[in-house]
């Protein structure tokens, strides 16, 4: 008998469902994980926001600012002041609930000319742990608590927190190469990490789903229009962009599951043998991902640091960020 057929009995003997619906082959004999590491991410962002409100002090400022000026603060009122230093930026500077864009930068926020010139290179991590307001951190835990605590109880703690970490970073690069004239901030580049691994993790590991075209049709829909929306202005679709070709790669090298023969090995009758805990094609994807993730940040991290500008190397490039219509403009570029 050959592991090909025991692969294949092992998939008719096991209705299996898609990513979204949650069993897979074997799933009786994984290690079931316990989800600890998304939730301290998630309290981790909160506790950074409340930091960035605590120093951004919204009163203090619009009050130095009224008194430079000679006026009540020049029309601009804290939002929601019963906060206290806890209110927020007036909506005309910050229409998402949250601090000033001064305070985002001294706490870490994803500046090109800090991160080149002043060799502030540890921004290119601090950012991913920055929010610039109420509604956007809102949106990234829920998207982050929905996506990641399934990923983590499945493949545990260590690899989905390298992948949402370097996801993060890959984003940041990314970004850093063709936006210069504003900050960066958020945990996108992270969760379009770990969407990127759910896609490869689907498709290195297709033998052992039911419903895979719809499994990955589903994915593909949800990638693509999370995409679409970062063609809008103001949003940062590069980082979303190198997050999810980080997490794509990663997910090829650390989220094969073994053939099924390899698991009941010791189940096995006698004469029938596994001697390869995956397939052929895992082991191929996954060298092919480190050739490329490796390639990928060195010559990202060199071109960053000489100072190129990525919109000189790719011109359509612009395109995938914020696309012009008569609505809106572009103003990256």
């Amino acid at each position: 008998m050959r592991g090909e057929d025991i692969e294949s009995r092992a998939e008719k003997n096991n209705h299996t469902a898609a990513p979204a619906g949650g069993r897979y082959a074997g799933d009786d004999r994984d290690r079931n994980w316990v989800s600890w590491l998304i939730p301290v991410f998630v309290a981790a962002n909160v506790v950074m926001f409340v930091v960035e409100m605590y120093l951004n002090n919204c009163p203090k400022h619009i009050n130095n600012r009224g008194f430079r000026s000679g006026d009540d603060g020049g029309g601009d009122k804290c939002v929601a002041r019963f906060l206290g230093r806890f209110s927020f930026q007036p909506l005309r500077e910050n229409p998402l609930f949250g601090p000033s864009s001064a305070t985002l930068e001294r706490l870490g926020a994803l500046n090109w000319t800090k991160v080149v010139h002043q060799h502030q290179g540890w921004r290119l991590i601090s950012c991913i742990w920055l929010h610039a307001g109420i509604i956007h951190l809102l949106a990234n835990m829920l998207s982050l608590v929905f996506i990641g605590i399934r990923l983590e109880q499945h493949f545990g703690f260590v690899r989905i927190g390298f992948i949402y970490l370097l996801s993060g970073f890959g984003g940041s690069i990314l970004s850093s190469l063709f936006i210069r004239n504003r900050i960066s901030v958020g945990a996108s580049g992270a969760l379009f990490g770990l969407l990127g691994a759910m896609l490869s993790e689907l498709i290195t590991n297709w033998s052992i789903y039911t419903n895979k075209v719809a499994a990955l049709l589903t994915l593909l829909v949800i990638v693509v229009i999370n995409l679409a929306l970062g063609i809008l202005p103001h949003v940062d679709n590069f980082a979303h962009i190198g997050g999810f070709l980080t997490g794509f790669l990663l997910g090829f090298m650390l989220l094969p599951r073994p053939q099924f023969g390899w698991i009941e090995r010791h189940n096995l009758p006698v004469g029938v043998r596994v001697n390869s805990k995956y397939k052929a094609f895992q082991y191929v994807l996954g060298l092919i991902s480190l050739i490329l993730l490796i390639a990928g940040f060195c010559v990202g991290l060199v071109m960053l640091f000489r100072g190129v500008n990525g919109y000189e190397k790719c011109r359509l490039c612009r395109y995938a960020s914020c696309v012009p219509t008569s609505k809106w403009k572009c103003d990256e570029y």
